[in-house]
Protein backbone atom coordinates (compact mmCIF):
# COMPACT_ATOMS: atom_id res chain seq x y z
CA UNK A 1 0.00 0.00 0.00
CA UNK A 2 1.00 3.68 -0.74
CA UNK A 3 2.21 5.39 1.77
CA UNK A 4 0.31 9.06 2.24
CA UNK A 5 1.54 12.47 2.77
CA UNK A 6 2.05 14.88 5.97
CA UNK A 7 -0.96 15.59 7.55
CA UNK A 8 -2.67 17.33 11.02
CA UNK A 9 -6.22 17.31 10.01
CA UNK A 10 -6.89 14.12 11.94
CA UNK A 11 -6.26 16.60 15.51
CA UNK A 12 -9.89 17.78 14.54
CA UNK A 13 -11.54 15.34 16.97
CA UNK A 14 -8.93 15.64 19.80
CA UNK A 15 -10.51 15.21 23.33
CA UNK A 16 -10.30 17.40 26.04
CA UNK A 17 -6.89 16.77 27.22
CA UNK A 18 -3.90 18.32 28.79
CA UNK A 19 -1.45 19.34 25.55
CA UNK A 20 -1.30 20.90 22.66
CA UNK A 21 -0.20 19.61 18.97
CA UNK A 22 2.41 21.52 17.72
CA UNK A 23 4.95 20.21 14.88
CA UNK A 24 7.90 20.70 16.86
CA UNK A 25 8.80 19.40 20.41
CA UNK A 26 10.94 22.16 23.01
CA UNK A 27 14.62 21.84 22.04
CA UNK A 28 16.09 19.74 24.85
CA UNK A 29 13.83 16.29 24.36
CA UNK A 30 15.28 13.44 22.55
CA UNK A 31 14.60 10.36 20.64
CA UNK A 32 13.88 8.03 23.38
CA UNK A 33 12.34 4.90 21.37
CA UNK A 34 15.02 4.22 18.97
CA UNK A 35 15.56 0.25 19.46
CA UNK A 36 13.74 0.27 22.34
CA UNK A 37 11.98 -3.50 23.05
CA UNK A 38 8.25 -3.14 21.38
CA UNK A 39 5.70 -5.55 21.67
CA UNK A 40 1.89 -5.69 20.07
CA UNK A 41 -1.42 -6.93 20.43
CA UNK A 42 -1.32 -8.90 16.99
CA UNK A 43 1.27 -8.80 13.73
CA UNK A 44 -0.83 -8.90 10.48
CA UNK A 45 2.32 -11.38 9.33
CA UNK A 46 5.84 -11.89 10.53
CA UNK A 47 7.46 -9.35 8.53
CA UNK A 48 5.63 -6.86 10.12
CA UNK A 49 6.54 -7.31 13.46
CA UNK A 50 6.49 -4.54 16.35
CA UNK A 51 10.12 -3.97 16.54
CA UNK A 52 10.16 -2.46 12.94
CA UNK A 53 8.13 0.38 13.82
CA UNK A 54 11.00 1.09 16.33
CA UNK A 55 14.46 0.96 13.99
CA UNK A 56 14.77 3.85 12.90
CA UNK A 57 13.58 3.38 9.30
CA UNK A 58 10.97 4.86 7.31
CA UNK A 59 11.36 1.49 5.09
CA UNK A 60 9.69 -0.86 7.70
CA UNK A 61 6.44 -0.99 9.65
CA UNK A 62 5.00 -3.00 11.90
CA UNK A 63 1.23 -4.00 10.63
CA UNK A 64 -1.38 -5.51 12.89
CA UNK A 65 -4.29 -8.21 11.88
CA UNK A 66 -6.57 -6.65 9.23
CA UNK A 67 -10.21 -5.89 10.34
CA UNK A 68 -9.89 -6.35 14.18
CA UNK A 69 -9.81 -3.58 16.96
CA UNK A 70 -9.15 -2.73 19.17
CA UNK A 71 -5.25 -3.26 18.54
CA UNK A 72 -2.26 -1.68 20.55
CA UNK A 73 1.43 -1.10 19.81
CA UNK A 74 3.75 -0.81 23.11
CA UNK A 75 7.08 0.32 23.65
CA UNK A 76 9.49 -0.08 26.55
CA UNK A 77 11.72 2.39 27.14
CA UNK A 78 13.44 0.60 29.93
CA UNK A 79 13.45 3.10 32.62
CA UNK A 80 10.77 6.10 33.67
CA UNK A 81 11.19 9.02 31.76
CA UNK A 82 9.53 12.10 31.12
CA UNK A 83 7.31 12.05 28.06
CA UNK A 84 6.93 15.61 26.13
CA UNK A 85 5.99 14.18 22.00
CA UNK A 86 5.00 11.39 19.97
CA UNK A 87 5.29 10.72 16.84
CA UNK A 88 3.25 8.52 14.55
CA UNK A 89 4.14 8.25 10.90
CA UNK A 90 1.40 6.08 9.39
CA UNK A 91 1.26 4.00 6.87
CA UNK A 92 -2.10 3.87 4.70
CA UNK A 93 -3.45 1.68 7.24
CA UNK A 94 -4.14 4.09 9.81
CA UNK A 95 -5.55 4.92 12.72
CA UNK A 96 -9.00 7.14 13.36
CA UNK A 97 -9.91 6.48 16.87
CA UNK A 98 -6.72 5.84 19.50
CA UNK A 99 -5.29 6.74 22.49
CA UNK A 100 -1.58 7.58 23.33
CA UNK A 101 -0.74 6.17 26.67
CA UNK A 102 1.99 6.24 29.19
CA UNK A 103 2.02 3.64 32.24
CA UNK A 104 5.16 3.23 35.33
CA UNK A 105 4.18 -0.71 34.96
CA UNK A 106 2.69 -1.82 31.89
CA UNK A 107 -0.79 -2.76 33.67
CA UNK A 108 -1.93 0.74 34.41
CA UNK A 109 -2.96 3.29 31.72
CA UNK A 110 -2.96 7.16 31.50
CA UNK A 111 -3.65 9.01 28.15
CA UNK A 112 -2.09 12.05 27.32
CA UNK A 113 -3.48 11.66 23.87
CA UNK A 114 -6.88 11.11 22.62
CA UNK A 115 -8.51 11.58 18.69
CA UNK A 116 -11.60 10.31 17.13
CA UNK A 117 -10.66 12.02 13.65
CA UNK A 118 -7.47 11.00 13.27
CA UNK A 119 -6.48 10.98 9.35
CA UNK A 120 -3.51 8.93 9.08
CA UNK A 121 -0.30 10.29 7.41
CA UNK A 122 2.08 11.87 9.86
CA UNK A 123 1.09 12.77 13.82
CA UNK A 124 3.54 14.81 15.80
CA UNK A 125 2.01 15.31 19.45
CA UNK A 126 3.41 17.19 21.88
CA UNK A 127 1.95 15.71 25.31
CA UNK A 128 2.94 15.68 29.31
CA UNK A 129 3.43 12.52 30.81
CA UNK A 130 5.62 10.29 32.76
CA UNK A 131 6.13 6.41 32.05
CA UNK A 132 8.47 3.44 31.32
CA UNK A 133 5.75 2.23 28.94
CA UNK A 134 4.19 4.01 25.75
CA UNK A 135 1.32 2.85 23.34
CA UNK A 136 -0.61 3.65 20.84
CA UNK A 137 -4.13 2.02 21.43
CA UNK A 138 -6.52 1.96 18.52
CA UNK A 139 -9.95 1.07 19.04
CA UNK A 140 -11.42 2.64 15.45
CA UNK A 141 -9.17 1.89 12.14
CA UNK A 142 -9.21 4.56 9.50
CA UNK A 143 -9.64 1.80 6.66
CA UNK A 144 -10.65 -1.80 6.13
CA UNK A 145 -7.42 -2.89 6.77
CA UNK A 146 -5.37 -3.03 10.11
CA UNK A 147 -3.40 -0.35 12.09
CA UNK A 148 0.22 0.09 10.63
CA UNK A 149 2.85 2.24 11.46
CA UNK A 150 6.26 3.20 9.85
CA UNK A 151 8.26 4.53 12.73
CA UNK A 152 6.62 4.76 16.40
CA UNK A 153 9.34 7.86 17.97
CA UNK A 154 8.82 9.15 21.49
CA UNK A 155 10.90 11.99 22.62
CA UNK A 156 11.54 12.87 26.49
CA UNK A 157 14.19 12.18 28.96
CA UNK A 158 14.95 9.74 31.98
CA UNK A 159 13.53 10.66 35.21
CA UNK A 160 14.47 9.48 38.48
CA UNK A 161 13.58 6.32 40.48
CA UNK A 162 14.37 4.28 37.36
CA UNK A 163 11.43 1.57 36.13
CA UNK A 164 8.71 3.78 38.61
CA UNK A 165 8.17 0.89 40.25
CA UNK A 166 6.91 -0.99 37.68
CA UNK A 167 7.96 -4.14 36.25
CA UNK A 168 10.96 -4.45 36.85
CA UNK A 169 11.92 -7.45 34.14
CA UNK A 170 9.15 -6.68 31.10
CA UNK A 171 8.58 -9.19 28.15
CA UNK A 172 11.27 -8.74 25.31
CA UNK A 173 13.25 -6.58 27.29
CA UNK A 174 15.91 -9.25 27.53
CA UNK A 175 17.67 -8.02 30.53
CA UNK A 176 18.54 -11.27 31.89
CA UNK A 177 21.04 -12.60 29.49
CA UNK A 178 21.65 -16.11 28.95
CA UNK A 179 24.94 -18.22 29.47
CA UNK A 180 27.79 -18.03 26.68
CA UNK A 181 27.06 -19.60 23.57
CA UNK A 182 23.25 -20.90 23.68
CA UNK A 183 21.22 -20.56 20.42
CA UNK A 184 17.74 -18.41 19.70
CA UNK A 185 15.63 -19.23 17.06
CA UNK A 186 16.86 -17.51 13.56
CA UNK A 187 14.95 -14.11 13.17
CA UNK A 188 14.65 -10.54 14.60
CA UNK A 189 14.86 -10.88 18.23
CA UNK A 190 11.61 -8.73 17.95
CA UNK A 191 9.61 -11.10 15.42
CA UNK A 192 10.14 -13.62 17.82
CA UNK A 193 9.02 -12.18 20.60
CA UNK A 194 5.78 -10.71 19.03
CA UNK A 195 5.23 -15.00 17.91
CA UNK A 196 5.64 -15.43 21.68
CA UNK A 197 2.90 -12.86 22.59
CA UNK A 198 0.95 -14.05 19.72
CA UNK A 199 0.71 -17.44 21.20
CA UNK A 200 0.33 -16.26 24.83
CA UNK A 201 -2.72 -14.14 24.51
CA UNK A 202 -4.74 -17.61 22.31
CA UNK A 203 -3.58 -20.05 25.28
CA UNK A 204 -4.98 -16.84 27.86
CA UNK A 205 -8.30 -16.82 26.06
CA UNK A 206 -8.26 -20.55 26.07
CA UNK A 207 -7.68 -21.53 29.89
CA UNK A 208 -7.47 -18.50 32.32
CA UNK A 209 -10.54 -18.26 33.59
CA UNK A 210 -12.87 -15.99 36.54
CA UNK A 211 -14.99 -18.99 37.96
CA UNK A 212 -16.99 -19.23 41.30
CA UNK A 213 -16.27 -15.69 41.79
CA UNK A 214 -14.76 -14.30 45.15
CA UNK A 215 -11.60 -12.90 43.14
CA UNK A 216 -10.48 -15.50 41.76
CA UNK A 217 -8.29 -16.28 38.69
CA UNK A 218 -7.48 -19.82 37.56
CA UNK A 219 -6.16 -22.07 34.92
CA UNK A 220 -8.63 -24.73 33.69
CA UNK A 221 -7.51 -28.30 33.08
CA UNK A 222 -9.65 -29.79 30.45
CA UNK A 223 -7.54 -32.75 29.95
CA UNK A 224 -6.61 -33.67 33.71
CA UNK A 225 -9.06 -35.32 36.29
CA UNK A 226 -10.58 -32.55 37.36
CA UNK A 227 -11.32 -28.90 36.28
CA UNK A 228 -8.69 -27.22 38.21
CA UNK A 229 -5.29 -28.71 39.59
CA UNK A 230 -2.50 -27.51 41.18
CA UNK A 231 -0.02 -28.30 38.15
CA UNK A 232 -2.14 -25.74 36.19
CA UNK A 233 -2.10 -22.99 38.65
CA UNK A 234 1.36 -23.40 38.73
CA UNK A 235 2.33 -22.92 35.13
CA UNK A 236 -0.60 -20.14 35.36
CA UNK A 237 1.59 -17.64 37.47
CA UNK A 238 5.16 -18.52 36.44
CA UNK A 239 3.49 -17.87 32.53
CA UNK A 240 2.01 -14.20 34.23
CA UNK A 241 4.82 -13.22 35.70
CA UNK A 242 7.31 -13.97 33.13
CA UNK A 243 4.53 -12.21 30.28
CA UNK A 244 4.40 -8.76 32.81
CA UNK A 245 4.87 -6.04 30.39
CA UNK A 246 3.30 -7.65 27.00
CA UNK A 247 -0.10 -8.44 29.18
CA UNK A 248 -1.47 -5.06 30.47
CA UNK A 249 -3.85 -7.43 33.14
CA UNK A 250 -0.59 -9.88 34.15
CA UNK A 251 -0.21 -8.51 37.39
CA UNK A 252 -3.98 -8.61 38.10
CA UNK A 253 -4.25 -12.37 36.87
CA UNK A 254 -1.47 -13.01 39.12
CA UNK A 255 -2.91 -11.76 41.67
CA UNK A 256 -6.07 -13.73 41.38
CA UNK A 257 -4.17 -17.10 41.42
CA UNK A 258 -2.64 -15.82 44.42
CA UNK A 259 -6.03 -15.44 46.31
CA UNK A 260 -6.83 -18.90 44.61
CA UNK A 261 -3.46 -20.68 46.57
CA UNK A 262 -4.52 -18.84 49.53
CA UNK A 263 -8.05 -19.63 49.28
CA UNK A 264 -7.12 -23.34 48.58
CA UNK A 265 -4.81 -24.27 51.47
CA UNK A 266 -3.30 -28.10 51.36
CA UNK A 267 -5.29 -29.84 54.39
CA UNK A 268 -1.85 -31.22 55.50
CA UNK A 269 0.43 -28.03 54.94
CA UNK A 270 -1.69 -25.02 54.71
CA UNK A 271 1.36 -23.17 52.86
CA UNK A 272 0.67 -25.35 50.50
CA UNK A 273 -2.05 -25.99 47.36
CA UNK A 274 -4.54 -28.19 47.74
CA UNK A 275 -4.09 -30.12 44.32
CA UNK A 276 -6.95 -30.45 42.75
CA UNK A 277 -10.76 -28.81 42.81
CA UNK A 278 -14.33 -29.72 41.20
CA UNK A 279 -16.31 -27.54 39.23
CA UNK A 280 -17.80 -25.43 42.32
CA UNK A 281 -14.08 -24.77 43.00
CA UNK A 282 -13.96 -26.74 46.01
CA UNK A 283 -10.85 -29.28 47.13
CA UNK A 284 -11.17 -32.53 46.68
CA UNK A 285 -9.54 -36.21 47.07
CA UNK A 286 -8.34 -35.43 50.21
CA UNK A 287 -7.03 -31.16 49.62
CA UNK A 288 -3.42 -32.20 49.96
CA UNK A 289 -0.46 -30.96 47.84
CA UNK A 290 0.97 -32.02 45.07
CA UNK A 291 5.21 -31.64 43.96
CA UNK A 292 5.04 -30.20 41.05
CA UNK A 293 2.74 -27.89 41.22
CA UNK A 294 4.23 -26.27 44.27
CA UNK A 295 6.90 -26.03 42.76
CA UNK A 296 5.75 -23.85 40.11
CA UNK A 297 3.91 -21.75 42.54
CA UNK A 298 6.74 -21.00 44.54
CA UNK A 299 9.37 -20.21 41.90
CA UNK A 300 6.22 -17.69 40.15
CA UNK A 301 5.70 -16.02 43.69
CA UNK A 302 9.55 -14.94 43.83
CA UNK A 303 9.29 -13.64 40.06
CA UNK A 304 6.36 -11.81 41.15
CA UNK A 305 8.53 -10.25 43.92
CA UNK A 306 10.53 -9.54 41.47
CA UNK A 307 8.56 -7.92 38.91
CA UNK A 308 6.49 -5.34 41.15
CA UNK A 309 7.67 -5.81 44.76
CA UNK A 310 5.34 -7.09 47.43
CA UNK A 311 4.34 -3.91 48.59
CA UNK A 312 1.04 -4.03 47.21
CA UNK A 313 -2.48 -6.14 48.06
CA UNK A 314 -0.12 -9.52 48.51
CA UNK A 315 3.45 -9.69 50.30
CA UNK A 316 4.75 -11.87 47.18
CA UNK A 317 8.01 -12.63 49.01
CA UNK A 318 6.48 -13.67 52.43
CA UNK A 319 4.19 -16.13 50.47
CA UNK A 320 6.95 -17.11 48.56
CA UNK A 321 9.40 -18.25 51.37
CA UNK A 322 6.81 -19.87 53.25
CA UNK A 323 5.86 -21.96 50.49
CA UNK A 324 9.48 -22.83 49.62
CA UNK A 325 9.78 -23.69 53.50
CA UNK A 326 6.60 -25.96 53.43
CA UNK A 327 8.46 -27.88 50.36
CA UNK A 328 11.11 -28.40 52.28
CA UNK A 329 9.36 -29.82 54.97
CA UNK A 330 6.73 -31.87 53.60
CA UNK A 331 7.51 -32.70 50.11
CA UNK A 332 11.30 -32.96 50.33
CA UNK A 333 12.51 -36.42 51.54
CA UNK A 334 15.49 -35.36 54.42
CA UNK A 335 16.90 -38.41 53.75
CA UNK A 336 17.94 -38.60 50.08
CA UNK A 337 17.56 -34.67 49.36
CA UNK A 338 15.11 -36.03 46.36
CA UNK A 339 11.96 -34.10 46.01
CA UNK A 340 8.59 -36.57 46.86
CA UNK A 341 5.49 -37.13 44.87
CA UNK A 342 3.31 -34.68 47.58
CA UNK A 343 3.29 -33.65 50.85
CA UNK A 344 0.88 -36.83 51.41
CA UNK A 345 3.50 -39.69 51.17
CA UNK A 346 5.51 -39.86 54.89
CA UNK A 347 7.91 -42.07 56.00
CA UNK A 348 6.51 -45.67 56.09
CA UNK A 349 4.47 -45.51 53.44
CA UNK A 350 5.02 -47.24 49.80
CA UNK A 351 5.50 -43.80 47.50
CA UNK A 352 8.45 -42.36 50.11
CA UNK A 353 11.12 -43.26 48.41
CA UNK A 354 9.88 -42.35 44.63
CA UNK A 355 10.36 -39.07 42.67
CA UNK A 356 9.38 -37.83 39.65
CA UNK A 357 11.65 -37.01 37.43
CA UNK A 358 9.41 -33.88 35.85
CA UNK A 359 9.49 -32.26 39.29
CA UNK A 360 13.32 -31.95 39.19
CA UNK A 361 13.60 -27.87 37.96
CA UNK A 362 17.09 -27.19 38.94
CA UNK A 363 16.75 -23.80 38.28
CA UNK A 364 13.88 -23.43 40.69
CA UNK A 365 16.28 -24.91 43.40
CA UNK A 366 18.73 -21.81 42.52
CA UNK A 367 16.10 -19.43 42.70
CA UNK A 368 14.56 -21.16 46.57
CA UNK A 369 18.45 -20.76 47.81
CA UNK A 370 19.21 -17.51 46.48
CA UNK A 371 15.50 -16.13 48.16
CA UNK A 372 15.60 -18.13 51.56
CA UNK A 373 19.45 -18.02 51.78
CA UNK A 374 19.09 -21.81 52.86
CA UNK A 375 22.07 -23.79 51.96
CA UNK A 376 20.15 -27.04 51.98
CA UNK A 377 19.10 -26.14 48.50
CA UNK A 378 22.52 -26.18 47.44
CA UNK A 379 22.39 -29.89 48.21
CA UNK A 380 18.92 -30.75 46.76
CA UNK A 381 20.13 -29.25 43.40
CA UNK A 382 23.33 -31.41 43.41
CA UNK A 383 21.30 -34.38 44.29
CA UNK A 384 18.90 -33.94 41.87
CA UNK A 385 21.77 -32.96 39.12
CA UNK A 386 23.60 -36.35 40.28
CA UNK A 387 20.64 -38.85 39.87
CA UNK A 388 20.02 -37.16 36.15
CA UNK A 389 23.55 -38.27 35.03
CA UNK A 390 23.62 -41.06 36.51
CA UNK A 391 20.29 -42.19 34.99
CA UNK A 392 21.33 -41.23 32.09
CA UNK A 393 24.46 -43.18 31.94
CA UNK A 394 23.20 -46.27 33.85
CA UNK A 395 19.26 -46.72 32.16
CA UNK A 396 19.74 -44.77 28.99
CA UNK A 397 23.47 -44.51 27.92
CA UNK A 398 22.37 -44.63 23.95
CA UNK A 399 19.76 -41.95 24.49
CA UNK A 400 19.90 -40.09 27.99
CA UNK A 401 16.19 -40.26 28.09
CA UNK A 402 14.69 -40.28 31.96
CA UNK A 403 11.82 -42.16 33.25
CA UNK A 404 8.65 -40.78 34.38
CA UNK A 405 8.99 -41.92 38.08
CA UNK A 406 12.39 -43.59 40.01
CA UNK A 407 11.64 -45.96 42.70
CA UNK A 408 14.24 -46.94 45.48
CA UNK A 409 15.72 -43.51 45.89
CA UNK A 410 17.46 -44.52 49.41
CA UNK A 411 19.44 -47.25 48.33
CA UNK A 412 19.94 -47.77 44.27
CA UNK A 413 17.63 -45.31 42.33
CA UNK A 414 16.01 -46.98 39.52
CA UNK A 415 13.55 -46.39 36.93
CA UNK A 416 10.12 -47.65 38.13
CA UNK A 417 9.57 -51.53 36.99
CA UNK A 418 6.24 -51.16 36.09
CA UNK A 419 3.24 -49.13 36.93
CA UNK A 420 3.49 -47.57 40.70
CA UNK A 421 1.78 -44.52 40.56
CA UNK A 422 -0.23 -43.60 37.00
CA UNK A 423 0.53 -45.98 34.02
CA UNK A 424 2.66 -49.22 32.95
CA UNK A 425 4.83 -47.09 31.47
CA UNK A 426 5.51 -45.26 34.80
CA UNK A 427 9.52 -46.29 34.05
CA UNK A 428 9.34 -45.07 30.44
CA UNK A 429 9.62 -41.80 29.18
CA UNK A 430 5.98 -40.95 28.64
CA UNK A 431 3.61 -38.41 29.86
CA UNK A 432 5.47 -37.03 33.16
CA UNK A 433 9.41 -37.04 31.45
CA UNK A 434 8.56 -35.62 28.42
CA UNK A 435 8.82 -32.05 30.36
CA UNK A 436 12.67 -33.11 31.15
CA UNK A 437 14.56 -31.68 28.29
CA UNK A 438 12.90 -28.53 28.77
CA UNK A 439 13.58 -28.78 32.62
CA UNK A 440 17.07 -30.04 32.24
CA UNK A 441 17.87 -27.22 29.66
CA UNK A 442 15.98 -24.48 31.56
CA UNK A 443 18.96 -24.50 34.07
CA UNK A 444 21.38 -25.31 31.51
CA UNK A 445 20.98 -21.83 29.41
CA UNK A 446 20.73 -19.47 32.62
CA UNK A 447 23.37 -20.52 34.43
CA UNK A 448 25.58 -22.30 31.95
CA UNK A 449 25.83 -25.35 34.03
CA UNK A 450 28.25 -27.70 32.81
CA UNK A 451 26.37 -30.52 34.63
CA UNK A 452 22.91 -29.39 33.20
CA UNK A 453 24.71 -28.80 29.56
CA UNK A 454 25.64 -32.34 29.58
CA UNK A 455 22.60 -33.43 30.73
CA UNK A 456 20.89 -31.53 28.07
CA UNK A 457 23.61 -31.89 25.01
CA UNK A 458 22.99 -35.74 25.54
CA UNK A 459 19.37 -35.58 24.59
CA UNK A 460 19.49 -33.22 21.62
CA UNK A 461 22.16 -35.21 19.94
CA UNK A 462 19.91 -38.45 20.41
CA UNK A 463 16.36 -37.17 19.19
CA UNK A 464 18.51 -35.45 16.52
CA UNK A 465 19.52 -38.68 15.15
CA UNK A 466 16.87 -40.28 16.07
CA UNK A 467 14.34 -38.40 13.74
CA UNK A 468 16.83 -37.40 11.00
CA UNK A 469 16.39 -33.39 11.78
CA UNK A 470 12.95 -33.69 11.14
CA UNK A 471 10.70 -32.84 14.51
CA UNK A 472 7.37 -34.59 12.76
CA UNK A 473 9.50 -37.54 13.50
CA UNK A 474 9.08 -36.78 17.15
CA UNK A 475 6.88 -40.13 18.39
CA UNK A 476 4.89 -39.55 21.41
CA UNK A 477 6.70 -41.95 23.95
CA UNK A 478 9.86 -43.83 24.38
CA UNK A 479 11.32 -46.28 26.38
CA UNK A 480 14.74 -45.37 27.44
CA UNK A 481 16.20 -47.53 24.66
CA UNK A 482 14.55 -45.11 22.51
CA UNK A 483 11.81 -47.70 21.17
CA UNK A 484 8.89 -45.97 20.14
CA UNK A 485 5.76 -46.30 22.42
CA UNK A 486 3.41 -44.37 20.38
CA UNK A 487 3.07 -42.39 17.29
CA UNK A 488 1.49 -39.41 16.46
CA UNK A 489 3.07 -35.64 17.17
CA UNK A 490 2.30 -33.91 20.59
CA UNK A 491 3.53 -30.31 21.38
CA UNK A 492 3.81 -31.96 25.16
CA UNK A 493 7.15 -34.08 23.72
CA UNK A 494 8.30 -31.99 20.65
CA UNK A 495 8.51 -28.98 22.32
CA UNK A 496 10.67 -29.40 25.19
CA UNK A 497 13.54 -30.89 22.78
CA UNK A 498 13.61 -26.98 21.38
CA UNK A 499 15.31 -26.10 24.96
CA UNK A 500 17.72 -29.08 24.80
CA UNK A 501 19.05 -27.74 21.00
CA UNK A 502 19.42 -24.13 22.46
CA UNK A 503 22.68 -26.02 24.27
CA UNK A 504 24.21 -26.94 21.13
CA UNK A 505 26.32 -24.53 19.16
CA UNK A 506 25.84 -27.07 16.21
CA UNK A 507 22.21 -27.77 16.24
CA UNK A 508 20.79 -23.87 15.00
CA UNK A 509 18.96 -25.62 11.89
CA UNK A 510 17.45 -28.31 14.44
CA UNK A 511 16.68 -25.40 16.42
CA UNK A 512 14.80 -23.84 13.59
CA UNK A 513 13.00 -26.72 12.84
CA UNK A 514 11.42 -26.79 16.13
CA UNK A 515 10.44 -23.46 16.46
CA UNK A 516 8.74 -23.64 13.40
CA UNK A 517 7.25 -26.60 14.25
CA UNK A 518 5.61 -24.88 17.67
CA UNK A 519 4.34 -22.13 15.23
CA UNK A 520 2.76 -24.25 12.92
CA UNK A 521 1.23 -25.95 15.91
CA UNK A 522 -2.14 -24.10 16.89
CA UNK A 523 -3.34 -23.81 20.56
CA UNK A 524 -4.24 -27.02 21.67
CA UNK A 525 -7.46 -25.49 23.21
CA UNK A 526 -8.67 -29.01 24.93
CA UNK A 527 -4.66 -29.61 26.77
CA UNK A 528 -3.91 -27.25 29.24
CA UNK A 529 -0.81 -29.51 29.33
CA UNK A 530 0.33 -29.24 26.17
CA UNK A 531 -0.37 -26.08 25.41
CA UNK A 532 1.35 -24.59 28.64
CA UNK A 533 4.68 -26.39 28.03
CA UNK A 534 4.82 -25.28 24.39
CA UNK A 535 4.20 -21.71 25.74
CA UNK A 536 6.98 -21.83 28.48
CA UNK A 537 9.46 -23.93 25.83
CA UNK A 538 8.36 -20.84 23.83
CA UNK A 539 9.45 -18.29 26.17
CA UNK A 540 12.81 -19.85 26.99
CA UNK A 541 13.06 -20.18 23.48
CA UNK A 542 13.00 -16.26 22.92
CA UNK A 543 15.30 -15.40 25.61
CA UNK A 544 12.97 -14.40 28.19
CA UNK A 545 13.30 -17.04 30.60
CA UNK A 546 14.97 -15.96 33.96
CA UNK A 547 15.72 -16.70 37.30
CA UNK A 548 14.63 -14.40 40.32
Amino acid sequence: MRRRSASLLGLAGLLALPLTVMPQAQAADGLVSTGKAATASSVETSAFGPGLAVDGSTASRWASLEGVDPQWIRIDLGANHTISRVKLDWETAYGKTYRIQTSADGSTWTDVYSTTAGDGATDDLTVSGSGRYVRMYGTGRGTPYGYSLWEFEVYGAPAGGGGGGGTAVPFGSHLKPYAAGILKPTGSQAAIDQKVVDYYNKWKTAFVRQNCGNGWYQIISPDADHPYVAEAQGYGMVVTATMAGADPDAKRIFDGLVKWKIDHPSAINPDLLAAEQDTACRSVNGGDGATDGDMDVAYGLLLADKQWGSTGTYNYKDLALKHIAAIKKDELNPTTKLLKLGDWSSSGDQYYYISRTSDWMVDHFRAFRRASGDTTWDAVRTAHQTQISRLQSTYASGTGLLPDFVVDTNTTPKPAPGQVLEDPNDGAYWWNACRTPWRIADDAVTSGDATSLAAARKLNSWIKTKTGGDPNKIAIGYKLNGTQIASGSEAAFFAPFAVAAMTDPGSQAWLDALWNKMLATPVDTGSYFSASIQLQVMITASGNHWVP
